[in-house]
């Protein structure tokens, strides 16, 4: 007898079986799918996060996820913004060195809050072999360089920076310290860090 969709999306657990609605999300089940990527990324053992291994963890069938989401990565993602808050703010106190700090510390302490630090280590890991996450992995840095970007954008408006810099290299150079330090753990990203690297870029 063929696998009917109730089937699939039965709780192997309790036996229970979560409503859906076609190609319409079922909130509790778009919550369960998000909660369980985002523990698995989490858990970090080394071991690869599939469609599924998710499902299996949400207790839902996978023909779920691949009606819901166009990808493996659309779904970590999701889990990973969601639990990031997408929205990132560009602070406007009037003083860029100010501004500057306040963003980049930001930055370097939502990047290290437990879960998103495990599953954001973890999904860099699985962009490197998955060019589709990697795409996506890039959309969702883009929201926070462009705040950072509107930071120092305000300031050269204000005269507080030279017309001259570059600043996508600006941004680059603090992304560039923060993945660094942030994958390889050899140096604290904290906020004596993002003050020292503010000062250093506005000398």
């Amino acid at each position: 007898m063929a696998e009917t969709e109730a089937d699939k999306n039965t709780n192997a657990g309790t036996g229970k079986v979560r409503p859906h609605t076609g190609r319409r999300r079922n909130e509790a089940a778009r919550r369960a799918i998000l909660d369980a990527a985002l523990r698995l990324l989490g858990e970090g053992d080394g071991a690869p996060v599939t469609v599924e291994t998710i499902a299996r963890a949400a207790g839902v069938g996978k023909q779920t996820l691949y009606r819901w989401w166009p990808s493996k990565g659309a779904v970590l993602l999701e889990a990973l913004a969601e639990s990031a808050q997408q929205a990132v703010s560009a602070p406007d106190r009037g003083d860029l060195r100010s501004d500057l700090q306040v963003v980049v510390a930001a930055t370097f302490a939502g990047a290290q809050r437990p879960p998103v630090g495990p599953a954001l280590r973890t999904l860099a890991r699985e962009a490197a072999r998955d060019p589709q996450l990697a795409a996506l992995m890039r959309e969702f840095t883009e929201c926070r360089r462009a705040a950072l970007r509107e930071v120092l954008e305000r300031g050269r408006e204000r005269g507080q920076l030279d017309p001259g810099r570059d600043l996508d290299l600006m941004v680059d150079q603090i992304y560039g310290v923060f993945w660094y330090r942030f994958l390889l753990g050899h140096a604290p990203l904290d906020d004596a860090t993002a003050t020292a690297l503010a000062e250093l870029l506005l000398r």
